[in-house]
């Protein structure tokens, strides 16, 4: 019998993402204690500044390095991170497990649809990926900066007068707030940022009672799928502040397909490319992607993106 200590964000959205990982595992393992742990990152005390100021501020993510120093410290056994926030790089003696199946990997638009916007809407959004391809798209809209968390940021609606937001599919459906999402967003104009949907199970190498618990379950196909999205992330030295979408899919033969576009922030310049490869060798295939991408004008795009600042 053991009692493992279990990291996540403060929000709602975390705690109903570590209630729904943890819930297989407590009817599995009923001699063993799941104790949830909340840990306050830069990026939840600091409301308003940019999240690139905020990630210097403290030297990693704003979202994910006071859960990684937790667990680096033995405080926890184990986080559960969206892995959209989590850097492509694990700190020394950390690792991610498979994750569990994925959500939802889209973005939703809350508050109307795409074509029901007037000309000169006011959408908010605080990422500079959903600034891009809202541009992209429908260059007349007048972009918001905003952050907060997901009831925070739906509220906002009114608050400020937006005529909509746009947030991920995945965190409105873990929150039962499937009823505010207008219009999910085509996959093909809007590829999420790389992991969307998915969980990141971050535990450290060494603590082999806690992974033989984790390790029993997870998605060998959605690992394979988030290790492409990653691996290119990783190759275009890109974040979640900067335009890059991507979305893996596994095929009825087994192999992955890798989408990935990088988009100008002022929505004027696309670049976008489509790859498939064994799943056996899914960092191969995000790595061939990435360099297509840079050939072909990408790397000129992310040189010098700095978002705007949000409210």
């Amino acid at each position: 019998m053991a009692t493992f200590l279990v990291g996540s964000r403060a929000s709602n959205l975390a705690r109903a993402q570590v209630r729904d990982y943890l819930a297989p595992f407590r009817e599995r393992f009923p001699e063993h204690t799941f104790t949830q742990r909340v840990i306050l990152e830069g990026g939840d005390r600091d409301r308003h500044s940019l999240l690139a100021d905020v990630s210097a501020v403290s030297g990693g993510s704003a979202f994910s390095t006071e859960q990684e120093a937790a667990l680096v410290r033995g405080d926890v056994d184990v986080v559960v991170h969206s892995l959209k926030d989590l850097p492509t790089a694990n700190p020394t003696g950390l690792m991610l497990l498979r994750p569990p199946a994925r959500e939802d990997v889209r973005d939703a638009l809350c508050g109307s649809t795409l074509a029901g916007l007037r000309k000169g809407a006011r959408v908010g959004t605080g990422a500079a990926r959903r600034t891009a391809q809202l541009l992209a798209v429908r260059p007349d809209l007048d972009i918001v900066p905003i952050r907060g968390n997901v009831p925070t940021r739906l509220q906002k609606l009114a608050g400020m007068r937006l005529d909509a937001v746009v947030l991920a599919a995945a965190g409105l459906r873990r929150l039962g707030l499937e009823s505010a999402i207008g219009e999910l967003l085509p996959l093909d104009l809007f590829p999420p940022s790389p992991g969307q949907g998915a969980l990141g199970i971050q535990v450290r190498e060494d603590s082999m009672p806690i992974r033989a618990v984790l390790s029993t379950a997870g998605s060998a196909a959605v690992d394979a799928e988030v290790r492409a999205e990653r691996a290119l992330l990783a190759d275009l030295h890109g974040g979640c502040s900067v335009p890059v979408g991507a979305y893996a899919e596994t095929l009825a033969d087994g192999s992955l397909t890798l989408f990935a576009q990088v988009t100008s922030v002022d929505g004027g310049q696309r670049v976008t490319g489509r790859r498939s490869g064994p799943a056996t060798d899914p960092e191969q295939l995000g790595r061939t992607l990435a360099e297509d991408l840079i050939d072909r004008g990408a790397r000129v795009i992310l040189d010098g993106i700095r978002p705007p600042a949000a409210v």
